[in-house]
């Protein structure tokens, strides 16, 4: 049971990890991210940064599932991704981020089309709406992550937003 308004927000958060939305977090739902941002981006699986995104996938899955998957059926349910999410945040909310820093490096590869190590905030929206973020709100989130306001997003602007991401209200 969901007690607290910090679990709650965190349990508003399952959604984004549920890519199919059948109601647990799974390995597929990892690779179903990666695959549509490779679609968004006409990126090739066979590709180093197709490859560098399903292996940082793979590892996001499996940092998840060490996190939260408390039964080992290899799927997290929302139950299971409250009390994982909250146990971690409450150890080490940067801990937690660290665990996407391979998927979300290699998405920001994907998503850099001038390879300039930056995106643009239009991009950042696009990898939000794909990673299904309302579209209503991936503007504003893209805008948010750009710190020091320079019109574009880095991986030092990326990793500790994951964290704030489970911490904060929507």
């Amino acid at each position: 049971m969901v007690s607290t308004d910090y679990e709650r927000r965190i349990a508003a958060r399952f959604a984004t990890f549920d890519q199919d939305g059948n109601g647990w977090i799974d390995r597929e739902d990892f690779s179903a991210a990666a695959k549509a941002l490779l679609a968004e981006f006409s990126v090739p699986a066979r590709s180093d940064k197709g490859q560098a995104l399903y292996a940082g996938a793979e590892a996001f899955w499996q940092g998840m599932a060490g996190i939260a998957d408390r039964d080992g059926d290899q799927r997290i349910t929302r139950e299971e991704f409250v009390t994982g999410a909250v146990k971690r945040l409450r150890d080490n909310p940067q801990r937690f981020a660290e665990i996407a820093r391979p998927f979300l490096h290699a998405a920001l590869a994907v998503a850099d089309t001038d390879d300039d190590g930056r995106l643009t905030l239009a991009d950042a929206a696009r990898v939000l709406r794909v990673l299904h973020v309302p579209a209503d709100l991936a503007d504003t989130v893209a805008t948010t992550l750009d710190t020091d306001t320079d019109g574009t997003i880095t991986e030092p602007d990326i990793i500790p937003a994951f964290a704030r991401y489970f911490t904060v209200p929507e």
